[in-house]
């Protein structure tokens, strides 16, 4: 904790409180939305499916496909999430897991009704999109409507989409959770006098480690620990991407790239002016390295010494909080909360409310899954976060990040759930906006010694989000490209993962010393239903530096027109968001603003080096 020299104990730190969702797995609400879902989706089917009659009131039949499509949203993102919840902190948890397969059942006809609905909607196209521009009740639902309509275009017949989505359940989601299961679950021996274990979760966490020799010799474990499940894990990206190629090409995608690129919201053509600004940044990032390297003692930097802290990095020496090396659980809520509402006391107010409830589960466990995420629980109008909280300042940033999607869901609580599905690329804005207002306030308010640590650490977020996401990118584009003619072994995923880093961090990290199982590590893999699941966090990062510049110009007035941009992002493109925010996200130029704050900042962190 600050001005601690001890981590915080895991037992001291929250697990989240998901009675006010559900008391339980056999309480009568639980239950009872199981039963409503299996219901409604069964009657739906009538009105959905049935083609219009000549006579038929188009509006009426709209308004009410709406109430159904809402309805059933409603309760299967709250159940979905809520058994999900359950698993990820305990995934040896077969009750979970069997009431998270219950719910992936129901979720067939879930996915039938889609099917069904932009089938309706197709047949009804002309007089539902003049109605989506003049009706009163249905005009906010144009953006919606019209992407139904785009997604039916690359819809199979409903009997062979129930099929695909029936085989996914044991397919491709099955997959998802043995990459789960294995992360959480596989352990190496630490120490051989006390025969002490740490999970790959814990091993990972190992490389913030102001050790260098604990540092390597985490890395050393995490690889052999993987090199020992490499098969079956080879075997889960195989079946994931293997269905991904099969489905996406019968439903009239030419490539995996082209459905990720609709997913996000954006143009061929921004994807393009992003990822050449993320390659002409390269050099930058190296010299980055090389800065570090010398700071570390090292002649050049290995894969374990990515996340090596520099200078003070883990406390702040403000007033009121102690300096020193780990913050407490309290004393990172009260910091979050305190920057989040010198932004927007609205903000400030929602983060107190989700520390306050137990909306976040912060203490790592064994079974519990690594990483962090948000998600949001319709039913209850409520977030939950889970993170794996280390009382490092960049645990703290986490936390923040995560907060930001939870604040964005906040904004939308009010709307219809289909004005509240906003894109991958505009979520990670939120939750980059959120990290940068609390990494700003806190680099203004540093000591000069701690300075060097804290840009430090913000380049380090920076380079994993651009110069690690660009060789995600090319590593699951290559992988595309090859699964399309055979399966692949793990050696050549490793080879694949090992040209990807090297395009990437070039001279920047010790080529004999990369990662080659990132492609086992990384969850977004193994994600059946949203493939490139690494881009959208760079365009995230990128536009929330430029909405932050935007605030920095226009001051405290800016509050209440970003919670409007962030209302927005489920009614609209990402093109047309960001338009009216007053960017271009089709120009490089854009772009390379974002980029330059980095540019300016490794300078910085070179000049504070020499100090």
């Amino acid at each position: 904790m600050a001005g601690s020299k001890e981590s915080e104990s895991s037992a001291s730190l929250p697990r989240w409180d998901l009675d006010p969702v559900f008391p339980g797995f056999g309480s009568p609400e639980y239950k009872a939305a199981k039963e409503r879902l299996a219901k409604l989706a069964t009657e739906a089917e009538s009105t959905l499916a049935v083609a219009p009659s000549p006579g038929e009131d188009t509006g009426a039949w709209t308004v009410a496909a709406l109430a159904i499509e809402d309805e059933v949203a409603v309760l299967y993102s709250t159940l979905g999430s809520y058994c999900y919840a359950r698993y990820s902190t305990a995934t040896r948890d077969e009750v979970a897991l069997g009431e998270l397969n219950a719910i992936e059942a129901l979720g067939l006809s879930v996915k039938r009704l889609s099917v069904l609905f932009r089938n309706a909607l197709a047949a009804r196209r002309d007089k539902v999109l003049a109605l989506s521009k003049t009706d009163a009740g249905i005009k906010p639902f144009a953006f919606h409507i019209e992407e139904e309509l785009a997604w039916q275009a690359h819809q199979m017949a409903p009997e062979l989409e129930d099929l695909a989505a029936d085989l996914l359940r044991s397919g491709g989601d099955a997959w998802g959770r043995l990459q789960e299961a294995v992360s959480s679950n596989t352990s190496m021996v630490w120490d051989e006098k006390t025969g002490e274990r740490k999970t790959l979760v814990a091993l990972r966490a190992l490389a913030f480690d102001p050790d260098r020799a604990v540092r390597q010799k985490a890395w050393k474990l995490e690889i052999e620990a993987w090199k020992g499940v490499e098969i079956p894990m080879a075997a889960a990206l195989n079946g994931v991407k293997g269905s991904t190629i099969s489905l996406e090409a019968r439903r009239g995608w030419n490539e995996a790239l082209d459905k990720s690129i609709v997913q996000a919201r954006i143009t061929p053509k921004t994807l393009e002016a992003l990822t050449s600004a993320m390659e002409e940044s390269l050099p930058i990032w190296r010299r980055y390295f090389k800065i570090k390297a010398s700071l570390i003692g090292v002649e050049t930097c290995a894969f374990y010494d990515i996340f090596a802290p520099v200078g003070q990095a883990g406390g702040l020496d403000v007033p009121g909080l102690p300096g020193g090396k780990k913050w407490s659980w309290k004393e990172a809520s009260d910091y979050i909360v305190d920057r989040f509402g010198g932004f927007d006391p609205a903000m400030g107010d929602f983060a107190r409310r989700a520390f306050d409830r137990s909306w976040i589960d912060a203490e790592p466990r064994e079974g519990k899954v690594g990483g962090a995420y948000c998600m949001y629980l319709p039913m209850a109008k409520a977030p939950r976060v889970l993170c794996n909280f280390d009382g490092s300042f960049s645990s703290l940033t986490t936390v923040a990040h995560e907060l930001g999607h939870a604040w964005h869901s906040d904004c939308l609580k009010d709307l219809p759930i289909a004005l509240t599905e906003y894109p991958m690329t505009l979520a990670e804005t939120a939750s980059i906006f959120a990290e940068t207002v609390v990494f700003e306030s806190a680099i203004s308010a540093a000591a000069a010694a701690e300075k060097l640590g804290l840009v430090e650490g913000h380049i380090q977020d920076g380079c994993q989000v651009i110069v690690d996401i660009l060789s995600r990118f090319r590593f699951e584009k290559a992988v595309f490209e090859r699964r399309k003619k055979a399966e692949l072994s793990a050696e050549e995923y490793s080879a694949l993962m090992l040209e990807a880093q090297k395009s990437t961090y070039g001279d920047g990290l010790d080529p004999d010393q990369l990662h080659q199982y990132m492609w086992a590590v990384k969850g977004h893999y193994y994600s059946p239903g949203l493939a490139y699941y690494n881009f959208p966090y760079a365009f995230g990062l990128l536009f929330g530096l430029g909405l932050y510049d935007r605030y920095r110009r226009e001051g405290p007035a800016f509050a209440a027109s970003y919670r409007q941009i962030l209302r927005e992002t489920g009614s609209a493109s990402a093109v047309d968001v960001t338009r009216r925010a007053g960017c271009d996200i089709e120009s490089q130029e854009f772009w390379k603003g974002g980029l330059d704050v980095f540019a300016r900042q490794i300078t910085e962190f070179g000049n504070l080096a020499k100090k």
